[in-house]
């Protein structure tokens, strides 16, 4: 048998323990014998714990028992229930000062520096569609553009389109709609993209001359817009938005890489696939790059508001004053309404992939999610696709639907993304690249394809979380200056642009 402990304890206050391996009855885990089989990752109650009792994971409950629990019992959705969260809010209680490194000795990256100061990691040409009626013809124009195309333009990444499958028969003063502005005016504006042409048919909801008006964005060389309509059809469009975007090229292949200090970098947080090491491994190590980041006067966005939810009091405790935890609450308070109003609960969050891994409720998985955040204080809370304009540890309200979530951030400014996963997502995003996260070796090992770093190594290999956490930033500054991410490399990113809608379709 292995020599290497059964189970490990996360707190000494925690009545459960997580399994390194599948055990069998009669096996001894930390002092206590396996009544039943008890699947890999998965937790074995440590003590008895009667029905209606708290079950104890980080030192924090994750919910109740259904019934009574015997120790060396297998806890999981059998015996396991959700409950509304208990958790007492002590404001800005945890909220202490960053200890940035001096402004000389910031960690560097290579980027495109841009006119308004901000500072890119790639430099695209995106093209945007308004409406799902002009999806075709902004893909089309963009698919022109292939290897041999892009071949005299070294300087710039590809042109990207993101199209969608909304923008019409929408109230114009909903969520929704709100969203998908935002989204669109934030991709217009990401730094990382040199060139954007915005493509509608004409005559739907979210008008392109509105959009402009609203955010007061102005036509010129490197922003053009266009409606399948004004222009006589769609082959039409497609000729004169090849016409266009040849046009630009030439301007964006001026811009060259060039040093950058950290500060300049927005980085989004993200996990999917989770399992129950991603709240042991890699999240825990994303969160020690966040604060490297912050601390290098940049700025990490969390995102996933129904992936917090039995956590945020551990995010409201560090925000940087009160009405920052407020504004927290108030999106929390709004998730609440929203499940119900559809007859939903916040529990349904964890997926069937996530119970396989070992996560029962919302409340387990939200605490090993918010590892990713790391220590620093939290200085602003902001709608879906706002604009961040703080710099240090941030939250963006979002679905836990990780292609939601990200266009999101990336709308918001983040210029690139870290993706955590224990099951195994292949996602990456356009025009931010993304870099994964794998929370056990196995699964690193078997994806190794697809998976950046192997935070699972911390379990396996005796590797500390600060030292996966330093490997992480290092990646991104890499990955920031022009390395390929895995994800990068094998094409992802053009199907992940996925705008929140909420709202009747009409």
């Amino acid at each position: 048998m292995d020599d290497k402990p059964a189970a490990v304890r996360l707190d000494p206050r925690d009545n459960v323990a997580i399994v390194l391996r599948a055990l069998s009855p009669g096996e001894n885990a930390l002092g206590v014998v396996a009544t039943e089989a008890v699947p890999r990752g998965h937790k074995i109650a440590l003590a008895p714990v009667a029905a209606g009792g708290e079950v104890v994971k980080y030192a924090q409950g994750i919910g109740a028992a259904s019934r009574d629990i015997a120790a060396g019992q297998h806890i999981h959705t059998h015996n396991l229930a959700f409950h509304a969260s208990r958790q007492e809010h002590r404001f800005c209680a945890t909220a202490t000062p960053t200890d940035f490194v001096p402004e000389g000795e910031r960690a560097q990256f290579r980027g495109y520096h841009r006119a308004d100061g901000r500072v890119g990691t790639r430099n695209f040409i995106a093209v945007i569609t308004s409406v799902n009626c002009s999806a075709t013809a902004g893909r089309l124009i963009a698919e022109h553009f292939g290897a041999a195309e892009m071949a005299a333009y070294p300087n710039v990444d590809g042109v990207a389109a993101f199209v969608h499958g909304t923008g019409c028969a929408m109230a114009a003063n909903s969520d929704g709609f709100e969203n998908l502005q935002r989204v669109m005016w934030g991709y217009a504006r990401n730094p990382n993209c040199a060139g954007v042409l915005m493509v509608g048919l004409g005559c739907e909801g979210m008008q392109i001359d509105l959009l402009l008006d609203l955010y007061g964005m102005t036509r010129g060389p490197l922003f053009r817009t266009m409606n399948i309509q004004n222009m006589g059809g769609l082959r039409r469009t497609i000729d004169a938005g090849i016409r266009i975007v040849e046009e630009m090229l030439p301007h964006a292949d001026t811009v060259e890489r060039a040093p950058a200090d950290a500060s300049h970098l927005m980085l989004a947080l993200q996990c999917g696939g989770s399992d129950a090491w991603s709240g042991v491994t890699a999240n825990p190590a994303l969160g020690y790059a966040a604060d490297l980041l912050v601390r290098n006067g940049g700025t990490a966005v969390l995102a996933e508001t129904p992936e917090i939810y039995g956590a945020e009091h551990l995010l409201t405790a560090r925000a940087r004053d009160e009405g920052v935890a407020r504004k927290l609450m108030d999106r929390i308070a709004w998730w609440e309404r929203y499940t119900a109003s559809h007859g939903g609960s916040m529990d349904n969050n964890p997926s069937p992939g996530n119970k396989a891994g070992g996560l029962t409720t919302i409340l387990e998985k939200s605490l090993g999610a918010v590892a990713k955040s790391g220590t620093c204080a939290l200085e602003g809370v902001y709608l879906y696709g706002e604009p961040i304009d703080r710099k240090g540890f941030v939250f963006m309200d979002s679905p836990g639907y990780d292609p939601v979530s990200i266009t999101g951030e990336i709308a918001s400014g983040c210029t690139i993304a870290a993706f955590t996963t224990g099951r195994g997502s292949v996602f990456g995003s356009k025009p931010a690249p993304c870099i994964k996260v794998a929370s056990n070796t196995e699964m690193a090992t078997r994806m190794a394809d697809d998976m950046d770093v192997n935070a699972g190594r911390i379990v396996s290999d005796g590797a500390t979380v600060e030292e996966i956490g330093t490997e992480i930033f290092d990646l991104l500054l890499r990955v920031a200056s022009g390395e390929p991410s895995l994800s990068e490399a094998q094409g992802l990113g053009d199907c992940e642009f996925v705008p929140w809608q909420v709202g009747a379709v009409m």
